[in-house]
């Protein structure tokens, strides 16, 4: 078997897509095949850019040519699909790369509960998140604040150490007053965001109301979230085989 015929194998198992993070899990452990060079993860990405078989849905995902035709349509929505509805599909898209990311940096991870039977590769949000019912950490009224939060990585003393909100459009006010609201907390807090809406998060973060968050928040591209959950991916992947060696 050769090196792209364990990738075509993967994503065939998968329903004829896979983000780069599950390929670099599962490809190289496909019986038959020797990875016999010092980067595999760079020929997996070598190997889904071949368009002969493969097409990019998503930053980070990617798919069968010859699974086009039958993908689901949360993974590759068709023409007669609204707008409204692709948004949130790729809203819940980027929501389950960054509960994967949590679940492998050994955090705890919650989302809103209108959230929770949305759908992820296959799955919904709630098979991924690891916390059923959210952590009470502090005042209530503050407590409800952050429920309603993306997505949430609680540490070992369940206390909240992130807090990520994806936005589809450049008002992302809202999304700034609940930061305001949960300044108090030692807590690292994320705008996930196309990088065209990098400008005018800047603007909107200086504010004057927003004078607190300007050295807290961080504003990363979905770009950068996919390369984060494959990158976190590889890092395991890699700790794994040297536990087993």
């Amino acid at each position: 078997m050769k090196q792209y015929e364990a990738v075509i194998k993967v994503m065939e198992e998968k329903g004829g897509y896979a983000t780069l993070g599950e390929l670099y899990q599962e490809a190289l452990k496909v019986l038959g095949i020797e990875w016999k060079t010092k980067t595999p993860f760079a020929s997996i990405r070598r190997i889904v850019q071949d368009n002969r078989f493969f097409f990019k849905i998503r930053p980070g995902l990617w798919a069968l040519k010859e699974f086009r035709d039958k993908l689901p349509i949360e993974i590759l929505p068709t023409s007669e699909v609204s707008e409204s509805k692709k948004l949130e599909f790729n809203h819940s898209y980027y929501q389950g790369l960054l509960l994967e990311i949590g679940n492998l940096k050994k955090f705890q991870t919650s989302l809103p509960p209108q959230d929770k039977q949305k759908k992820y590769l296959g799955k919904t949000l709630k098979d991924i998140s690891t916390i059923k019912d959210f952590y009470n950490f502090t005042y209530k009224h503050l407590v409800e604040k952050a429920k309603r939060i993306d997505v949430v990585w609680f540490n070992e003393r369940k206390m909240p150490d992130s807090f990520f909100e994806i936005e589809h459009t450049t008002d992302m006010v809202h999304s700034l007053v609940k930061f305001v609201e949960l300044q108090d907390f030692y807590s690292k807090f994320y705008i996930v965001a196309n990088k065209l809406y990098e400008n005018q998060f800047n603007a909107k973060l200086s504010y004057n109301a927003f004078s607190v968050l300007r050295n807290r928040v961080h504003f990363i591209t979905y770009e950068v979230v996919s390369n984060w959950h494959s990158k976190t991916y590889e890092l395991v992947t890699l700790e794994d085989k040297l536990t087993i060696g």
